[in-house]
């Protein structure tokens, strides 16, 4: 009995331990050129840095600098290692969604399958709206354009 108690033991560990390994970023010291950009673009706020690998063979490295914006709105940076913004992350709420944006989401979701709201802006200057939700179960983020039309949904499970 003890050995079997033993295995389920480690079996569970070593369960949570590979799932904190795929869900968690870990927090990071981004290179000086990374974090002079943001100083000089965000001066007086503090971030809280992670990475993450991008690109076809994952060989790009992003860095995220997520900070609050105030108290209840909350912004992500992005930058490469050369410290070039690669694209900007606003929250907000739903009223300042494009019109045809409000209408596409009350027309197929509920109000309380809206998980979260931001406006990106991306290197080229491109303005896309993001929208988070949850359906039967599943994560989703729907794009949409600049002046809010459907532009895709994509499953993050």
């Amino acid at each position: 009995m003890k050995n079997v108690f033993l295995i389920f033991t480690f079996l569970c560990s070593s369960f949570l331990i590979a799932q904190e390994g795929t869900n968690m970023k870990k927090e990071v010291t981004p290179p000086e050129k990374v974090k002079l950009a943001f100083e000089k673009e965000y001066p007086g706020k503090v971030p809280v840095w992670s990475e993450e690998y991008v690109g076809d063979d994952n060989d790009e490295i992003r860095y995220e600098a997520r900070y609050n914006v105030n108290n209840t709105t909350k912004a992500l940076a992005i930058y490469d290692n050369l410290g070039i913004m690669k694209a900007y992350e606003l929250q907000i709420p739903l009223s300042q969604l494009p019109p045809k944006a409000q209408a596409y989401l009350k027309k197929n979701y509920g109000a309380k399958a809206i998980r979260e709201i931001a406006v990106v802006v991306n290197d080229k200057n491109i303005t896309t709206y993001e929208v988070g939700v949850e359906k039967d179960k599943k994560f989703y983020d729907i794009q949409f354009d600049k002046d809010g039309g459907f532009d895709v949904i994509i499953e993050k499970n």
